[in-house]
């Protein structure tokens, strides 16, 4: 019986943890380097307009949404948090000229780790599941 959700290799599996411990590794390391005041991270940052007094809530933010998209079972808010983080960090470093490789990179890694361990979260991309085809028949 299939219940509209498909099974994952363990190679796959194992390929998507790494990806999002690797991902999360890096925002829980950046987010400490704000709350620490790293001097080479504290002057990038106030260079676009979040001096020290913001850095905490920053540092609190990147923390939370990390921890969120670490945790398995609230994976699926924690990955729409980080996106929103990072599409922040993205359009903050396109606002101020320089590259948003660096914020890009780390998003698309934590949506292909998101993705291998759990394909059906690009549900909306595919096929409805059969669950809801079923709903959908019978509600015709």
């Amino acid at each position: 019986m299939n219940s509209g959700v498909s099974s994952v290799s363990s190679q796959r599996a194992a390929a998507g943890k790494i990806l999002i411990s690797l991902g999360s590794v890096v925002l829980i390391g950046s987010s400490l380097a704000k709350f620490a005041h790293v001097s080479k991270v504290a002057i990038q940052l106030a260079a676009m307009g979040f001096d020290g007094d913001r850095l905490p809530a920053i540092a609190i933010l990147e923390m939370a949404s990390a921890v969120l998209f670490l945790v398995r079972s609230t994976r699926s808010i924690g990955l729409l948090s980080v996106s929103a983080y990072m599409g922040g960090a993205i359009a903050t470093h396109v606002g101020h000229g320089s590259s948003p490789a660096q914020p890009g990179f780390v998003l698309l890694l934590l949506w292909v780790g998101a993705y291998l361990c759990h394909p059906q979260i690009l549900w909306s991309f595919g096929p409805a599941p059969s669950a809801a085809r079923a709903v959908e028949v019978r509600g015709s």
